[in-house]
Formats: structure tokens, sequence, C-alpha cells
């Protein structure tokens, strides 16, 4: 009886490592996210510029040559394609904004969610949004983001473009909306990210709705 007592616990100690031994901590998913957004920025030959190059070049960044300014406190890399037509959100004001997105999981590489496929053409993600200064708050009215993470919190990354874009309506022929490629570690993601500990990759356009 003793023998099988002692040979019950050490099984049961052996578990409890073996399951310690594969439970990765906060600062292990951290470190993991990091490693994966460095390859990223690699495989995608990203040329990253500093905010105050950002800066110096009338808050643009050149496409051609890859660029992503890089914001140091949230971590978040921006990428503006096109300035798009219109102003930027006034200083006070609260108005709706149609967005059209791509969102990619950058840990497994694979694209996660998208309303830019045929039978989601008619369901554009709307969001409220607020200026106050240089910060902005909003919350999803409807879409994707809104049905698929049961939730109208809108991630801090995708309010960062906001300060630096235009966002209007096409007018005229030659206009265009707003677009920017941003990357978003998870403090600055959705709810799914944070508990996950992923960062993503956003393609979105930004267009003033009514």
């Amino acid at each position: 009886m003793k023998r099988t007592i002692i040979a019950v616990f050490s099984l049961v100690v052996l578990l409890l490592v073996s399951s310690c031994s594969h439970y990765e901590t906060y600062a292990e998913q951290t470190e993991k996210e990091r490693d994966a957004i460095r390859k990223f920025l690699t495989e995608k030959k990203i040329n990253v510029i500093s905010e105050a190059t950002f800066k110096a070049q009338n808050y643009t960044t050149d496409v051609n040559k890859n660029e992503f300014v890089l914001f140091d406190n949230t971590g978040v890399y921006l990428q503006i394609v096109r300035k798009g037509c219109g102003s930027p959100i006034a200083n006070g004001e609260t108005t709706s904004v149609l967005c059209r997105f791509k969102e990619y999981n950058i840990l497994t590489d694979s694209l996660i969610l998208t309303n830019e496929v045929m039978k989601l053409s008619y369901l554009v993600d709307k969001m409220n949004v607020t200026r106050t200064s240089d910060s902005f708050t909003a919350s999803f009215v409807e879409g994707v983001m809104f049905t698929q993470y049961q939730s109208a919190s809108v991630p801090a990354g995708w309010l960062v473009p906001l300060l630096y874009i235009n966002v209007g309506r096409l007018e005229k022929e030659e206009d265009e909306i707003a677009k920017v490629n941003i990357i978003v570690p998870h403090s600055q993601g959705h709810q799914s990210a944070v508990t996950g500990v992923y960062p993503c990759y956003y393609e979105i356009t930004y267009q003033k709705g009514r």
C-alpha cells in the first residue's frame, strides 16, 4: 500500500512538473510577441522610422521605401498609404467613421477577419468617434468586428492613425479615402488579442459616415 501511495504521489508530482513546464508566463508570451513582430518587420522589409523623422516628413510615410513610423509610447507601427480626401476629425467633433479592413494574426501568420469579401461587401464596420484635443475615443455601432468579438470597444491601435489622416467622403472622381497599414501589439488590440497576447497587422480604410 505504501509503495502504491508513493507511486501515485510521484505520478502526480511528475504531471504537475510537466504541466508547469508547458505553461508560458506573461513575460514569455510578450517576448514571443516581440520576436514575432521583429520577424515580421524583417520578412516584409519594413523600414522603421522614428517619430522625429515622421514629423520632419510632415507626418507622412514613404510607401515606396516601405516606411512605418514606430510610436514608442504604444508600440504601434503605422504606414500611411493614402492620407485621404476631406479633412481630419476636428477637436471636439463626434462623427461616424466607416472602415473596411483585413486583420492578420502575426504570431500564426494568418488572416483572422475581414469585411473585404464579396459576401460581406454590404457590411462596412461603423464606429462613432470623438476627438478631444489629440486623443480619440470610439465605439463600434455595427459590423464584422462588433459581431465577431461581441464588443463595441474599438482597438486603441485603430485610433492612432486618426491624428494624421483625413476622414472624408468621396465627392469627386479623383477623391480617395484614407488607407493605412498598422502593426498593433496586444496591449493596443481588442480583448481577444489582449487575452491571447498576440499582435495583429491591419490594412484599414477610413471614410466619413452619415
